[in-house]
Parts: C-alpha cells; structure tokens; sequence
C-alpha cells in the first residue's frame, strides 16, 4: 500500500482517481490546491504525489519547486497526469525528470484509469 498524495483541481476527477486507487490498495490524501497540498503532505507523508499542472492558486511546476525545498520530500516520486499537452513540456522534460523527480507523464484526455494504476505500481513505492 502507498500513501499517496493527489493534487487535483477537479472535485469529481479527484473523487474518481481517489477511488480507483483506493479499490487498488492504497492510501489517498486529496488536496485540490499546492498550498494545501503542502500541508497536508507534512502529516499525510507521501510515499508518491499524483499532480495536475493546472492548478489554481500556483502551477503544479511551483508546487514542484517548493515541495523539492524540504529535504524529507526530495526522493518522493511524482506523477504528473494533466490537461497540459505533453508538447509543452518537451524541451524541459529533462528538467522535469532530473530536477523534480517525475517518474511519468500522462497527457489526460489520453490517459485511462488503468494507465495511471499501471504507472503507480511501476514505481518503487511501499506495496
């Protein structure tokens, strides 16, 4: 089981990834914002973050960068899956991967369920 951390703007797309995970065997902490997601991650203590780019307060590559600034938090794999097309990220997916730790991309209108289930239980977080 993995605790996971879902940063989500959509409330009905959160409840349904939520879900989904859960029924698979994992842990959910739900956050629709970065700065509650930062909050919560403190007492949730992810072992893998689910981000949307698009959020409201802050873009998802802000969270980023802030949640990399804790020290506990750096080695936490993460998960983009988002509206943002996968083009707009092709000259910095380097980045994205070296720097801040995304271990996969999933372009939404694209992705399924079963994909981003897939992508969780390819990473090497605790079963």
């Amino acid at each position: 089981m993995a605790r996971i951390l879902l940063i989500e703007p959509d409330r009905r797309l959160a409840e349904t990834y939520a879900k989904t995970l859960v029924a698979a065997g994992h842990k959910v902490t739900a956050r629709t914002g970065a700065q509650s997601a930062i909050t919560a991650a403190d007492g949730a203590k992810p072992d893998l973050v689910i981000l949307e780019l698009q959020l409201i307060e802050h873009s998802g590559v802000e969270f980023l960068y802030e949640f990399r600034s804790y020290p506990e938090w750096q080695n936490i794999p993460v998960i983009i899956q988002t509206v943002v097309p996968p083009g707009e990220f092709a000259d910095n997916w380097q980045l994205l991967k070296r720097e801040l730790g995304v271990k996969a991309y999933l372009y939404k209108p694209q992705a399924s369920l079963g994909q981003l289930l897939a992508s969780v239980q390819q990473l090497p977080v605790p079963a």
